[in-house]
């Protein structure tokens, strides 16, 4: 197995990874920089961004995440294609094994491999995909001004993006699967109390269809039940609210996790459990989930790689 030292590895693209790098790469801290299994990251599916500061006109995911990639190796990062296979972080230097087989050991090391989206599983939502669904209503909501959407979920996430969309939409409905919301009760009374969400309850999705984009949903209303019945929804814009998974499970058992896998790190820093570990971008952050702040927290976790390794 071929083995390669590394002052600063970081895995993972994206806004986070790869702001760390130009960040590192400027404190000459020799990044090493691997994409993944989704070079640049969820935003390279969307197909217009608009609310990331220095793009006045709107850029694509895959054009922006592509300046960023360029800006990085212009300042010296080593970008890499590739995927952490496995990871010892039991002790220092930390190890992590790449699948071409290299065995890596880093002085410190960032994670920023992001957070994927729970979808449904349905073949539409690959054929509308950049076309009327989406997985992020704040990234995508401005594009339905006036329109008609649906987002799928009960819980919290679903009841914040009903009423973050019901102030762009003109009607929002909820897709809930079950006869009841899970979200906390000032949740669903703010919802209930939003003229313009309608909650179908006891909904599922089958399918989507529209010619040049989403046009509608087919729903099954009780599905197995007696009374079953097929309703077709005419709408715009198809949110999933059903909540991520982040790609954080590599790193287990050494690196502390919340319930749901998050990445826990210090009040207002990167700073993992361990020692020159550090965490950005949606794998650390169940919040906001937005590119700019996967930036900011890429930003900060190269600062404190570089911090980290001035005072060993």
């Amino acid at each position: 197995m071929n083995k390669e030292k590394i002052r600063c590895l970081i895995i993972g693209s994206g806004p986070a990874g790869y702001t760390a790098a130009i960040y590192a790469s400027r404190a000459n801290l020799s990044p090493v920089l691997y994409e993944g299994i989704q070079p640049g990251g969820q935003l390279t599916t969307t197909t217009e961004i608009e609310n990331f500061p220095g793009y006045p006109q709107g850029v694509s995911g895959m054009e922006m995440m592509e300046d960023l990639r360029k800006q990085a190796i212009r300042f010296g990062a080593d970008v890499r294609p590739g995927i952490i296979v496995t990871s010892d972080l039991s002790a220092t230097p930390y190890r992590a094994v790449t699948d071409g087989g290299t065995e890596l050991e880093a002085e410190t090391l960032i994670i920023a491999t992001g957070a994927a989206a729970k979808y449904l599983g349905l073949a539409d939502e690959k054929k509308y995909a950049g076309m009327g669904v989406s997985a992020c209503a704040t990234c995508d909501g401005f594009f339905y001004r006036k329109k008609r959407v649906a987002v799928v979920g009960g819980g919290d996430t679903a009841c914040e993006e009903a009423l973050y969309l019901s102030g762009l939409a003109a009607h929002v409905y909820m897709i809930v699967r079950k006869p009841f919301l899970r979200a906390s009760q000032v949740m669903q009374e703010r919802v209930l109390a939003t003229p313009n969400i309608e909650i179908l309850f006891e909904h599922q999705t089958l399918g989507l269809f529209g010619e040049n984009g989403v046009e509608g949903a087919h729903l099954v209303r009780r599905k197995g039940e007696e009374d079953e019945q097929a309703v077709d929804i005419a709408i715009d814009g198809f949110f999933l609210a059903i909540g991520h998974t982040p790609n954080s499970e590599v790193f287990k058992p050494w690196i502390e996790t919340d319930e749901a896998g998050y990445i826990r790190t210090r009040p207002g820093m990167t700073q993992t459990n361990l020692p020159g570990v550090f965490a950005a971008g949606d794998v650390a952050d169940p919040v906001y989930k937005q590119a700019i702040t996967a930036a900011a927290s890429g930003c900060k976790a190269a600062i404190e790689a570089e911090r980290f390794l001035s005072g060993k």
